[in-house]
């Protein structure tokens, strides 16, 4: 654990605060490491000139990708219900050069997207932390432009791989299976099913999976 990490590690001991991952830009390089973020976006089938949005972003991890990836040309909408995080982002983004990322606060049921403007939502290890996800997915799907897409990024770890959803969720995991559902029931299309995109964090109790799904507008 690096020295920044473990002195938040042990505040949050001796103030009983709620840890959380935080992807901050010191994890970056490392997350590199275990994280094919360029077959993700391939997968995607993002191009230059889009507009997308990177929910639940933190201090911007994805994002930095996305803002390449759309061009000068395209968006990049970073969405999280934490100020401090958007403020971090912004500033990574302005050392990087990255003018055509946009911040947007909303909070955890209402992502506060604009409506039928976006070509790819990417909601990357950020769906299980979701409390109402059919009201966040209703959200999501009006956002998009017909014919848009939403990715949903997850890690299924071994030791729930069979439990409720709830069980899941409560240990930062997620099943595909219970996503493809969500999704269809919310009106959207499946257009792929990925179950092994690598090892969260090298770990190969912990499965990386994918899905693309599109909504056709109506």
């Amino acid at each position: 654990m690096k020295p920044f990490n473990k002195l938040i590690f042990c505040l949050c001991l001796l103030t009983g605060a709620v840890i959380t991952a935080q992807y901050t830009e010191n994890d970056w390089a490392e997350r590199d490491d275990w994280m094919d973020v360029a077959r993700m976006l391939d997968l995607s089938g993002i191009e230059q000139g889009d507009t997308v949005a990177d929910i639940g972003c933190h201090e911007g991890y994805l994002t930095m990708y996305l803002a390449k990836a759309v061009g000068r040309q395209g968006k990049v909408l970073a969405e999280d219900i934490s100020n401090y995080r958007l403020e971090r982002l912004q500033s990574h983004a302005q050392e990087r050069g990255h003018t055509n990322v946009t911040t947007i606060l909303g909070n955890e049921t209402d992502p506060k997207l604009p409506d039928s403007t976006i070509d790819i939502v990417f909601v990357v290890d950020a769906y299980h932390e979701m409390k109402k996800p059919m009201t966040m997915l209703r959200h999501f799907r009006n956002s998009l432009k017909p014919g848009g897409k939403i990715v949903i990024l997850e890690k299924l770890k071994r030791k729930v791989r069979n439990k409720t959803r709830k069980e899941q969720a409560t240990a930062h995991s997620l099943s595909p299976e219970f996503v493809r559902e969500e999704l269809e029931d919310a009106g959207f299309t499946i257009l792929s099913v990925h179950k092994d995109l690598g090892d969260w964090e090298d770990n190969p109790n912990k499965k990386i999976w994918l899905i693309v799904a599109e909504f056709n507008g109506v």
